[in-house]
């Protein structure tokens, strides 16, 4: 249906679907005499009607979990250990990588020996405190070494076994045992797929149309029938400088079976607006003449056309 805003007159007019028109002059011999003979071909018409219309779009998108951990090294030293595979389910803090704790740049076993000789300082200054041999001063300075001292095997621990920031699925694996991990390239990705985003590019045409909270329909080609609801919970305030687009998330509830998956292609339908009461016609009816689209009237038995938009 097409909505009509240049032919709000031709309520009383009846819209021809298509219209064939033929005139000819035949030359047709009787005893010597021309003749001009007209074809009249009959049509068929279409009423226009008043109805309710809502305009939707389609957008196409990336699919990615509501929440997303990309797993990263911090220092270049070899993978010793990869403990899950794509398809696991992780929970906070689960170890997933272990890097080789004697490599040049992991400085683990230094900060562990560090960490353990402070702890044992730290117990005999508390025993000799207790017993009134060391004042609180000397104890707090012990106590401000064991800290410093945990807090940097801490840090290399974290450098050398790398765990996961959140309860999720194993969506990436993409190293081996023995691989060297580079800092800052992810290793694993681990996503929340309970819930989807689904990533969009709005044109700047259709983002004033656009508002967070707005409802959204999200489907897959592969299965088209399989349709969600969801809203859109993000629109960018900027425009990309190169596509001058504006990039949108709408989050949903990901099936049962969990059949959406992060990095998958979707399908996007969003209501841009609604016009009540509008003018509409068959697609049908819609010809392109002269660079101008529009329909045929019926106007005194005969076919005039009128531009539409």
């Amino acid at each position: 249906m097409r909505h009509l805003r240049k032919v709000k007159l031709l309520l009383s007019f009846t819209a021809i679907l298509f219209v064939i028109g033929c005139g000819a002059n035949a030359d047709e011999k009787n005893t010597g005499d021309k003749q001009n003979v007209t074809d009249t071909i009959a049509v068929a018409l279409a009423d226009v009607e008043i109805k309710d219309i809502s305009v939707v779009k389609s957008f196409s998108g990336n699919l990615e979990g509501e929440e997303q951990a990309n797993i990263v090294g911090k220092i270049p030293e070899r993978i010793t250990s990869v403990n899950v595979k794509v398809g696991d389910y992780v929970k906070t803090g689960q170890l997933l990588i272990e890097l080789d704790k004697s490599g040049a740049s992991s400085q683990y076993f230094q900060a562990e020996a560090g960490f353990l000789n402070s702890q044992k300082d730290l117990e005999r200054m508390k025993s000799l405190y207790s017993e009134g041999a060391i004042s609180q001063q000397m104890l707090d300075g012990v106590q401000t070494q064991f800290n410093i001292a945990k807090a940097n095997f801490d840090a290399a621990k974290n450098s050398v076994d790398l765990t996961s920031p959140i309860s999720g699925v194993v969506t990436e694996v993409n190293v081996n045992i023995g691989d060297l991990a580079t800092p800052g390239v992810p290793l694993i990705v681990v996503a929340n797929i309970v819930k989807m985003k689904a990533i969009i590019n709005v044109g700047e045409v259709d983002i004033p149309n656009f508002s967070v909270g707005q409802a959204a329909e999200i489907y897959s080609e592969l299965k088209p029938e399989l349709k969600v609801k969801g809203r859109i919970i993000q629109i960018s305030k900027s425009a990309d400088i190169n596509s001058r687009s504006f990039e949108g998330k709408v989050l949903f509830s990901n099936t049962g079976d969990k059949w959406f998956k992060p990095g998958m292609f979707c399908r996007v339908n969003v209501e841009l607006f609604t016009k009540d009461k509008s003018l509409v016609v068959p697609n049908s009816a819609i010809i392109n003449k002269d660079n101008n689209k529009g329909i045929f009237v019926a106007e005194n038995g005969k076919a005039v056309f009128k531009v539409v938009s």
